[in-house]
């Protein structure tokens, strides 16, 4: 039954009592407390108390919030911890007051960014893993886990996770790591060819025949120069090899859509199209790409904020250049201005167009300024978000690669319903073996019985065989006896 409003309840929250009245936990309906009866399972009724196994410390937030409408951010736990308590006890964590957002939102942007780091962790395999685990991880991946379960295992399932590691993660196994370095020694090789068949001292010459009619001899002329025959079989080797990486790599991925949405698979097949690149990327080259994705919209906002100030200073330069006399005016027109601002707001200023005005110096160094201002002003938020991904990637590197496993309740409790259905089982085995064993058991009693009464019938039957015999024998001996007289 319901309970009085104007009752005491008492909660043993992970051995801490808390005291309260009903109507206290009504405030906030359709939560884990408003709901309270005596019949349910956590209910002592010596004690006349509820007892939850959970954190003391986030209950006393939550316990006040119910009794002044206010929730707070306790400052001595984890933002994970927290939101994981709210959520069992049925509230919402946007619920906090505002003078807690922002520690809210700085666990949730923790909480992404080891999201992001957990993810690429993912692609790395290590050497003390669990293989159990790790062999897990990888049919889910490639969405082989229900098959994995049930025991269906191909040589397909086997070999293509492999094959796929071997050209898609470097660190996943020696061979791997030797795969990379080739990679890098074809990369670095083809770039030194491509850099070096512009070098004059490694082109050959193109010469035409000219005739000339002052001279007795016609003289040979350099038209152009081409660069050296080896540089082309270079390029072919690197470019054969580097097909061959992708189409690898394509055939062995986990699923074709990811493949084609990976920014680096896209830039590898992008570059194929000229000259064919690796995607093995050092791992502060991914936290760069990594902060540059979690601050898209601040450079959204950089970008638009330029544009916006480079078209108002090409107009303005340009209205201003004419204003005064100026035989020197070098903006002729507005596209000609936005040249000019964009190198005077990215602070870059080639100097081949200066404004020789006095507005025209006014509004170039407002454009300046404001440049600045506009560059300026996200820098530190990508400085923050590049920080974050840095300082988590070096703790993570700093943290012990194995780690004890912590058994949720639910499958401690599947773990000791299942045991206790092998014990079921088994005494169930053993009775119907026992009983087997007793039924045998009288069988061959009874057989035995049987064996006894037909020994038993054949000796009377023999011992009445002798007995009519002797009775025969003295009927005889009476009849000759009876003659002789």
């Amino acid at each position: 039954g319901t309970l009085p409003m104007d009752e005491k309840i008492v909660l043993n929250i992970g051995g801490v009592r808390h005291e309260t009245y009903t109507a206290t936990l009504k405030k906030i309906p359709a939560t884990r407390l408003s709901r309270l009866t005596p019949s349910l399972a956590n209910f002592d009724p010596l004690l006349n108390e509820y007892f939850f196994d959970r954190h003391p410390g986030v209950f006393a937030q939550i316990l006040n919030y119910y009794r002044t409408g206010k929730l707070h951010y306790p400052t001595d736990v984890c933002g994970p911890l927290f939101e994981e308590e709210l959520q069992y006890w049925g509230l919402d964590a946007s619920d906090t007051e505002p003078c807690c957002w922002m520690q809210l939102l700085h666990a949730k942007d923790t909480q992404e960014t080891l999201a992001v780091l957990d993810k690429m962790d993912a692609d790395i395999s290590r050497d003390d893993d669990d293989p159990d685990l790790r062999e897990q991880e990888i049919m889910k991946k490639f969405g082989w886990e229900e098959d994995y379960f049930q025991g269906k295992r191909t040589k397909w399932m086997y070999y293509k996770p492999r094959l796929w590691a071997l050209f898609d993660e470097p660190y996943s196994s020696p061979p791997a790591k030797c795969i990379a370095a080739v990679s890098v020694t074809f990369i670095v090789v083809s770039i030194l060819s491509f850099c070096l068949k512009t070098h004059p001292a490694f082109r050959i010459p193109t010469l035409q025949l000219e005739a000339n009619s002052t001279l007795a001899y016609p003289s040979m002329k350099r038209v152009s120069t081409d660069p050296h025959w080896i540089f082309g079989h270079i390029e072919l080797v690197c470019n054969m090899w580097f097909t061959f990486e992708i189409v690898v790599r394509f055939c062995f991925c986990p699923t074709k859509t990811g493949f084609f949405k990976s920014p680096l698979n896209a830039i590898d097949l992008i570059a194929t199209l000229s000259f064919y690149t690796d995607s093995i990327v050092l791992r502060g080259l991914q936290i760069l790409i990594h902060t540059f994705r979690a601050s898209a919209k601040e450079l959204i906002l950089l970008v638009f904020f330029l544009i916006l100030g480079i078209v108002i200073f090409a107009a303005l330069v340009y209205y201003a250049e004419r204003m005064e006399v100026n035989p020197d005016n070098q903006f002729q027109s507005i596209p000609l201005g936005l040249w000019w601002a964009i190198c005077t707001m990215t602070t870059v200023g080639y100097g081949d167009m200066t404004p020789h005005t006095s507005f025209g110096r006014l509004v170039g160094s407002l454009c300046a300024v404001m440049g600045v201002l506009t560059i300026a002003l996200p820098v530190p938020v990508i400085v923050s978000n590049f920080a974050m991904f840095y300082s988590h990637t070096q703790a993570r590197d700093k943290l012990p690669k194995k780690r004890r496993r912590v058994l949720p309740v639910e499958q401690i409790k599947l773990q000791v319903r299942r045991h206790a259905q092998v014990l079921d089982a088994n005494v169930t085995l053993s009775r119907r073996n026992a009983l087997m064993v007793t039924v045998e058991d009288r069988r061959s009693d009874e057989n035995d019985n049987e064996d006894e009464a037909e020994e038993e019938t054949a000796l009377l039957a023999e011992s009445n065989g002798h007995v009519e015999e002797m009775n025969k024998e003295l009927t005889n001996g009476r009849k000759k006896s009876s003659r002789g007289e």
